[in-house]
């Protein structure tokens, strides 16, 4: 970086955990890597060229919720009941405004509504329904399909922990056990702008096989 620039920088995170190089492919680090490295892209291209540290937070983590590798939007576990449920919160550091979402079924990117409830809700959390009704009434489309989220992997880790709860006498729903995809969720960005604000952003699926209606630490 030059010093006649001002500075300006940009840290991410796929996972709140350390992920272990012996149960990854080689091609599965490959693609972890390089969806890392699109939403690093996409936030410093925007501080790059002078703008926020809210739009660069909030484009970073965007890249990862539409990624199925990291446990936000795309790629989010599933609940007890076979649904995704998804929060996400971002943080304006020039302003110390924020807003929240949770229990979201139909949006794509939460945390662009998390920043939308921010600026024009008067709230700070908002969560279900209401908050889907919300996005609805500001031209956010829902999905008519909430398939979209669904991988397969996901899918069968939660088939795994239910056959494990059941094999011990439980009805199915997670007591004990925690998978490593439990350990890596959460993405999230932290921006520093050329203003010299700073804004942070997170979105996540939860934990697998968590019972619905249950709000993470995200928001």
């Amino acid at each position: 970086m030059q010093t006649n620039q001002k500075k300006f920088g940009l840290v991410i995170h796929g996972g709140a955990g350390t992920i272990e190089r012996s149960k990854m492919t080689q091609e599965g680090e490959r693609e972890y890597r390089a969806g890392l490295e699109r939403a690093l892209g996409a936030g410093y291209e925007i501080l790059k060229r002078g703008g926020s540290s809210l739009d660069a937070t909030e484009a970073a983590v965007r890249v990862l919720e539409d990624d199925p590798r990291f446990n936000a939007g795309k790629g989010a576990v599933f609940t007890s009941a076979g649904t995704n449920e998804l929060d996400a919160a971002i943080m304006d550091g020039r302003t110390l405004e924020a807003g929240a979402v949770a229990g979201l079924k139909h949006i794509k990117n939460p945390v662009s509504l998390a920043r939308l409830v921010m600026e024009k809700s008067g709230h700070v959390m908002m969560d279900g329904e209401g908050a889907e009704a919300f996005a609805k009434e500001n031209g956010v489309p829902l999905l008519r399909d909430p398939k979209y989220f669904f991988t397969q992997e996901r899918w069968d880790a939660l088939q795994k922990i239910k056959a494990a709860e059941k094999s011990r006498g439980g009805s199915g729903e997670k007591k004990f056990i925690i998978t490593d995809q439990d350990r890596h969720g959460t993405v999230g960005a932290v921006a520093l702008d050329q203003q010299g604000n700073l804004a942070a952003a997170t979105s996540t699926g939860g934990t697998t096989n968590k019972r619905a209606g249950r709000i993470g630490d995200s928001p």
